[in-house]
């Protein structure tokens, strides 16, 4: 379907060759002002993974440590904490003087955007944008899932709020009012959804991957009109596999987000899914090429070094594959040029810096692998479980764990811990950073996250860490 054509305006995507290996921190600043039409870069932090979507915080427009702080507890460090109702995993999205969250009651009647004075912590918007009389139960994934986990996407004047087929809204973020509304979007999430919005140009995308129908649908912002819907390609042939979970379309659906890029000198989505991952023209929807694996639910988001693709398979196998994007068709026997079996993470996101990656299991574990060749650099046991997605900020590496203890990592071929950290509450949402400051959102509560600089200026010097410095900001 193709009812609306695109604005297309030429601009570059980011994660664009070499260079988004080399000189990440300038092409995040750069880009996220490209694409949010400002003047000037902003650090601020626009959706589920960030300005480049890959989970690394913004530098400092002088190229010096942003000052993120290394320590903090529930008595040190907190600018301010602001209680949020009901249930939400939506990671926090940070524009300017604001900051939005998704949530909804844990029965999945009533959806909310709430959207938060970034300074103070006040809440200066708490709408109530849907309502379902007979929601479906999250079943066994109540534990882990909940009705308000896909994160918005905030631009200036706008922010873009989703909850899978229960609803999708654009909202004015100055006066809160409501500017277009979709709740006709067909999809049986089963466990809950959890895909969050990606945006192209003028194009919000939603990821519908669900135990009836998979498919992706771009909405024009302005309107919110349907301009493009593309059903996933593969072949289930599930239809006689035993077990409950076959017959209830467990076996069908996944709860990954896209991830945008330039490669080939044109805009790639790469979005994993059950039984397959996809490159897709973000444009138009076309699929460009397909690999294919024996895996279902997957939920960490895809990576990209300017070459290589890197997904996680899905829940059940959970296998990290590195997949070169050049190809048309179905590449499965082609692209694949290696796979890791064991210890990735399966909910949380991993994270790639200077050609390493860092996957944090659920079972306490985070291992370091090179992303040339698949090979595991080091494992070590950190405690907990993970579902939030790590950071990479001011040169350090950042893990929240379920039970509220963030572990501060250097990056590096060896393990070496910097501080843990912990808050009354566990990590399930992603968190976001904006100028020096951490948002993180607890179970029950949102926090600033922020270091007093003139204290830490004056007892903490600068250290050279990778290509970044790092303020030990304390």
């Amino acid at each position: 379907m193709h009812s609306i054509t695109p604005r297309l305006t030429g601009l570059p995507f980011p994660g664009s060759g070499n260079l988004a290996t080399r000189w990440r921190p300038l092409l995040t600043l750069a880009t996220l002002g490209v694409w949010l039409g400002q003047s000037e870069a902003r650090a601020d932090w626009p959706d589920f993974r960030g300005p480049a979507g890959d989970g690394h915080a913004p530098a400092a427009a002088t190229g010096t440590p942003a000052g993120y702080p290394v320590r903090w507890s529930e008595t040190h460090n907190v600018r301010w904490k602001t209680a949020i109702h009901d249930r939400g995993w939506s990671t926090p999205v940070v524009l300017g003087d604001q900051v939005w969250v998704t949530t909804a009651t844990e029965d999945g009647h009533d959806f909310f955007a709430v959207g938060l004075d970034a300074t103070t912590g006040e809440v200066r918007f708490d709408e109530k944008l849907f309502h379902t009389d007979d929601p479906e139960p999250l079943g066994n994934g109540a534990s882990m899932n909940c009705y308000a986990t896909p994160s918005s996407f905030i631009e200036p004047g706008r922010v873009y709020v989703h909850f899978g087929s229960f609803g999708t809204a654009c909202l004015d973020t100055a006066t809160g009012r409501t500017i277009w509304k979709r709740n006709d979007l067909p999809c049986r999430h089963y466990r809950g959804p959890a895909s969050s919005v990606v945006s192209c140009e003028n194009l919000l995308i939603l990821t519908m991957d669900g135990a009836d129908l998979q498919y992706h649908v771009a909405l024009d912002k302005p309107t919110g009109r349907t301009v493009w819907k593309t059903d996933r390609s593969v072949i289930w042939n599930d239809e006689h596999i035993p077990g409950q979970m076959a017959r209830d379309g467990d076996l069908r659906k996944a709860h990954s987000t896209p991830l945008i890029v330039s490669a080939h000198g044109r805009p790639l989505m790469i979005s994993a899914g059950a039984k397959a991952a996809y490159g897709y023209d973000p444009r138009d929807g076309r699929e460009l090429w397909m690999v294919q694996y024996p895996d279902w639910s997957v939920a960490p988001r895809p990576l990209f070094d300017g070459t290589l693709a890197f997904i996680v398979t899905g829940l059940n196998k959970r296998e990290m594959w590195a997949i070169k994007t050049d190809g048309k068709g179905d590449v499965t026997e082609s692209a694949v040029v290696w796979k890791l079996r064991s210890r990735v993470g399966k909910y949380a996101s991993p994270l790639l810096v200077d050609g390493l990656i860092y996957t944090a299991a659920e079972e306490s574990f985070v291992s370091c692998v090179d992303a040339a060749n698949g090979e595991v650099v080091w494992t070590e046991r950190i405690g907990g479980k993970y579902a939030a997605s790590p950071i990479y900020a001011d040169g350090r590496l950042y893990f929240f764990s379920q039970e509220g203890t963030t572990t501060v990592l250097k990056p590096g071929r060896t393990f070496e811990p910097l501080a843990t950290n912990t808050l009354e509450d566990g990590f399930m949402a992603s968190p976001a950073a904006s100028g020096r400051a951490f948002f993180l959102r607890t179970k029950t509560h949102l926090y600033r996250v922020e270091a007093d600089l003139k204290a830490a200026r004056a007892s903490a010097p600068v250290r050279p860490v990778g290509r970044q410095a790092v303020a030990a900001v304390e």
